[in-house]
C-alpha cells in the first residue's frame, strides 16, 4: 500500500470502510452528496408518515397496519444506517457520543420505545433534527457560521442569563405567594389560587404576557398585583435580548466560513481546508479537498 507524506495511506488506497465513511459522513464527493440528499428525503417522508398516522382516519384497520409497516420500514432503514456509521467510524464511541451520533440514535429509539409505551413512536418526529445536515449538504456554511456565533454568544453570556432566570424565578415565587394569600383569604377571591403551584402557573403565564385567562384574580388586590406583574413582564422581556445582542456585536462579524471537511474518526465537519488534524479528537485528516468558490 502506497503512503502519502507523513506515513498516512493515500485516499485511493484506503479500505472499503474509509470509502463508505467518505460517502455517509462526507458531502464533498458526488456519492456522498447523493447519499445525504436521499437521507433527507427519507427523513421528511418518515416524519410525514408519523404525522399523517395520527389522523382519526388512519387509526382504523387496515390503514393503521399500513402506516405501522411503513414506519418500521423507515426505522429499519435508519437503524441499518446508524449501525453502518458505527462500523465505518474509526472511533465508534466518539461518533456515538457526538451531537449527530446522539441525534441519529434518538431518531430510531422511539420506535422501540413504542413497543413498551403506547404512543411512544410518535416521538419519531425528532428525526427532523437530522435535517441539520442540510447546511452541510447544500454548502450553506455561512448559516453554520451564524449559528456558531449565536451559540458562542449564549455560552459567553450564560452567567448573566442564569442571573436573569434566577431573578424571574424569585419574582414568580413571591408573586404567587402574594396571590395565594390575597385570593384565598378574601371574599370574592378565585378558588383557583388555593395552592401555590396554581398561583405559580398563573404568575408565569401573566409575566410572559400570554394571558390565557383560565385563571384570573377576583379581588381588587389581586387585580392590582396582576397589573404590576404584567408591566414587570414587559420590562423584563428585553433583558435577554439585550444581553445576547451586546455579546454578538462585541464579537464582531463571524469568521470566514470553513470548508466542510469531515473527520474520518469522529465525523466532525467544518474543518479548515488546510487542517491536518481534527479539532475535536486530534485524528489526522486524510485526503485533500479544494476550497469552495
Amino acid at each position: 500500500m502506497s503512503e502519502a507524506p507523513g506515513g498516512e495511506p493515500r485516499l485511493s488506497d484506503r479500505g472499503w470502510r474509509d470509502r463508505v465513511h467518505e460517502i455517509i459522513f462526507g458531502a464533498e464527493t458526488r456519492a456522498g452528496r447523493l447519499f445525504d440528499i436521499g437521507l433527507i428525503i427519507a427523513i421528511l417522508l418518515s416524519v410525514t408518515v408519523v404525522i399523517v398516522s395520527t389522523l382519526p382516519q388512519a387509526r382504523d384497520e387496515p390503514a393503521a397496519m399500513v402506516f405501522w409497516v411503513i414506519e418500521w420500514l423507515f426505522t429499519g432503514l435508519f437503524t441499518a444506517e446508524y449501525l453502518t456509521r458505527l462500523m465505518v467510524a474509526r472511533r465508534p464511541l466518539i461518533y456515538a457520543l457526538s451531537f449527530f451520533g446522539i441525534i441519529d440514535l434518538l431518531s430510531i429509539l422511539p420506535a422501540f420505545i413504542g413497543l413498551i409505551v403506547p404512543g411512544g413512536e410518535r416521538l419519531l418526529v425528532v428525526r427532523l433534527l437530522r435535517l441539520l445536515r442540510v447546511f452541510r449538504v447544500f454548502k450553506l456554511a455561512r448559516y453554520l457560521s451564524e449559528a456558531t456565533a449565536l451559540r458562542d454568544a449564549l455560552y459567553q453570556t450564560r452567567h448573566k442569563i442564569a442571573v436573569f432566570i434566577t431573578t424571574i424565578t424569585i419574582i414568580v415565587v413571591i408573586m404567587s405567594a402574594v396571590m395565594h394569600v390575597v385570593e384565598s383569604n378574601s371574599p370574592g377571591g378565585n378558588e383557583a389560587f388555593e395552592s401555590m403551584p396554581s398561583a405559580m402557573y398563573w404568575a408565569i403565564i401573566t409575566m410572559t404576557t400570554v394571558g390565557y385567562g383560565d385563571i384570573t384574580p377576583g379581588t381588587s388586590g389581586g387585580k392590582a398585583a396582576t397589573a404590576v406583574l404584567v408591566l414587570l413582564g414587559y420590562s423584563m422581556i428585553i433583558v435577554p435580548t439585550g444581553i445576547l445582542s451586546a455579546e454578538i456585536v462585541a464579537k464582531g462579524p463571524p469568521k470566514r466560513p470553513r470548508i466542510e471537511r469531515v473527520c474520518p474518526s469522529c465525523g466532525r465537519a467544518g474543518h479548515d481546508d488546510d487542517a491536518h488534524y481534527c479539532k475535536d479528537c486530534g485524528e489526522r485528516m486524510t485526503g485533500t479537498v479544494e476550497p469552495e468558490a
